[in-house]
């Protein structure tokens, strides 16, 4: 057994026979037990070295069960503790459970009953630890995708997300599609003191506004056909975290009254139910419509507006801050070129810097997947790049024909299959770079008389006509 596979457990009992006793039953099951009489002792042994779990008795002299308890999760909150009581019924026990405790054992409980809640709350450690590993990864990822920018304008941006990272203030984050709205609000999130705790976002206008309240609020098993079961709503699944709630204006009057709810009381009350439920959440919205207009339209209300519109922050458009276009060139090309140089040839760049970027930057990263795709070797040339993009036309272009024998149906076909190889025949990323719908990707397939991956490529996603 190695180091990393022994489990250690820490027993505090001013019993010397309850000790001795769990000290044997724990041994024999095949775990390192150490032994504390007190709550400070306790303490010691923490500081000392690493637990998988502590069982503390609730009654001990000087420190009780429950105050060390309060001491531990503090310094370890993933650290599982077990509480040891003489009656089940006991309030000090049913306090330690409402105050975090994994579960209390009666000193009285056979033993396959202590092994069994032993086992249990190991397990439970070892859920917390790893959702722990899962979120310092994720911080890790999202600082490696940072929000590129050195203009003007993108520094005020960025120091309005210092000043407000700190703060639980609702924001409200203007720009166009494309511009990295929801990127602003991760990085708002993983500023805040509310970063271990999750991200959620929803996207109003991807939903039919008839089912976006049950997402946003939840329901009760049978409040509308189709609802089988209770369903949590995201704003609960946000407890203690960030909502980011994307394309407020496409939002139903209805729901815009339950959200004007939700931000002034702090509670939700799901589709159906008609209990209350109190919600811990910060949130972050985010639009690119007009809402003053909408307001005077009387499609958006004015009470959610001035709710929503605390902090606001505006995104510019890519063709406001073209000096940051060479920056995201390269940016792209290393994500897409990994551990290649890859440059671009002069006059390439001028065009992609003329260019108006109606996409904005989501617009200029498929851009140069693509030139990546269709590049033979050597830095990025204009040929690389869309019609659309080289003659300055916010439209989406065809491919430079290089000989007058080629159909355009043969060009296309193998302008398809290029990108499909490239992004591993998952074809919803394929339509995304091709800028068509999946299905008009699939009846393409079929004409070609490609109803197949090619072997050995993994299909990942799902496509119906």
């Amino acid at each position: 057994m190695t180091e990393s596979d022994i489990v250690r457990v820490l027993v505090v009992d001013d019993e010397e026979s309850m000790r001795r006793f769990l000290s044997i039953l724990l041994e024999k099951e095949g775990y390192e037990v150490t032994l504390a009489s007190n709550g400070e002792e306790a303490l010691g042994k923490l500081k000392e070295g690493s637990f998988h779990l502590l069982i503390t008795d609730l009654r001990m002299p000087g420190m009780s069960g429950v105050e060390l308890l309060e001491k531990v999760q503090a310094d370890e909150p993933n650290l599982p503790v077990v509480i040891l009581t003489a009656y089940a019924s006991e309030a000090s026990a049913i306090e330690a459970m409402e105050k975090g405790a994994y579960q209390y054992i009666e000193k009285k409980a056979k033993n396959d009953e202590i092994t069994l809640v032993v086992k249990n709350a190991l397990s439970l450690g070892r859920i917390q630890s790893e959702n722990q590993l899962l979120k310092s990864q994720l911080k890790r990822t999202h600082t490696e995708r940072k929000i590129i920018g050195r203009s003007p304008a993108m520094q005020k941006v960025f120091g309005m997300v210092d000043k407000v990272a700190g703060t639980d203030s609702t924001i409200l984050v203007y720009g166009e599609s494309g511009t990295g709205k929801e990127l602003i609000a991760r990085e708002i999130h993983y500023r805040s003191h509310r970063c271990n705790g999750p991200f959620v976002s929803i996207n109003c206008g991807a939903l039919p506004k008839d089912l976006l309240e049950s997402n946003l609020f939840g329901h009760i098993r049978g409040s509308f056909t189709g609802a089988i079961k209770d369903q949590q709503g995201l704003f609960t699944v946000s407890e203690n975290g960030t909502f980011f709630l994307d394309e407020v204006g496409e939002m139903a009057p209805a729901t815009q009254v339950k959200l004007l709810r939700a931000l002034q009381e702090r509670e939700i009350i799901p589709v159906g139910g008609t209990k209350p439920i109190k919600i811990n959440v910060r949130l972050i919205a985010a639009t690119n419509a007009d809402l003053e207009k909408m307001m005077a339209e009387g499609t958006f209300r004015t009470d959610l507006f001035y709710r929503l519109n605390v902090i606001p922050i505006n995104l510019p458009p890519l063709r406001h801050r073209r000096e940051d276009i060479p920056l995201l060139v390269e940016h792209f090309l290393r994500r897409f070129c990994p551990g290649k140089e890859k440059g671009v040839e002069r006059d390439c760049m001028d065009v992609l810097s003329k260019y108006d970027w109606p996409g904005n930057v989501r617009e200029l990263e498929n851009v140069m997947e693509r030139a990546v795709i269709l590049n033979d070797g050597g830095p990025i040339q204009i040929r690389d790049l869309p019609d659309n993009v080289v003659q300055g036309q916010s439209r989406r272009g065809s491919l430079v024909i290089d000989s007058p024998s080629v159909t355009l149906e043969e060009l296309e076909k193998e302008y398809i299959l290029k990108v499909l190889q490239h992004t591993g025949w998952q074809k919803k990323r394929a339509s995304e770079i091709l800028g068509i719908n999946p299905s008009t990707l699939y009846r393409k397939l079929l004409s070609y008389g490609i109803t197949e991956k090619a072997e050995g490529e993994e299909d990942e996603e799902d496509m119906a006509a």
